[in-house]
């Protein structure tokens, strides 16, 4: 393996990490995506390197593999849920003890994939509007208006609770 590549894994994993499981909700997931966005990078390393932002590549690797996994996953609920002639049930229900962190990942998994990852890059990575689009590729329009839209569903979910996090 390439020890520049090596290094460029070394110091983003952690970030990739953190990103992964803000999307996922879930660390076995979180890891399996950032393992498959390093195999990604890895393929596609002289262009990463090349790349005028690395860090904004192998976000982009990480939003569209986290997309694509959401999408086949859907699939196959889809399929299953025919095979079994029902609907999937909701397991979704919590006992209301949930710490805030739980709440706010509960509420950014009713959030669809890409809107969410909207929410994530730019409030929790910080991104520019300008920066999120590049990532998703999509126009700043579009990341304005669904990240409004978002924080607007997230206020609903949270209640008493957004306003603490807005706080931190």
């Amino acid at each position: 393996m390439d020890e520049d590549f090596a290094d460029f894994a070394r110091e983003r994993q952690q970030q990739l990490y953190r990103t992964a499981y803000l999307l996922s909700g879930n660390r076995d997931r979180a890891q399996d995506l950032v393992q498959s966005t390093l195999v990604a990078l890895l393929r596609s390393w002289n262009r990463v390197r090349e790349a005028a932002n690395p860090d904004a590549y192998a976000r982009t690797v990480l939003i569209r593999v986290f997309l694509t996994e959401r999408r086949r996953l859907r699939r196959e609920a889809e399929v299953q849920a025919l095979a079994l002639s029902r609907a999937p049930s909701d397991t979704s229900a919590q006992d209301g003890s949930a710490d805030l962190r739980l709440t706010i990942l509960q509420a950014l998994r009713a959030l669809p994939p890409k809107p969410r990852a909207m929410v994530i890059l730019r409030y929790w990575e910080d991104l520019t509007v300008e920066q999120t689009a590049a990532v998703l590729g999509c126009s700043e329009g579009n990341v304005k208006s669904q990240c409004s839209r978002s924080l607007e569903k997230l206020r609903t979910l949270l209640g008493d609770r957004f306003a603490e996090l807005a706080t931190h």
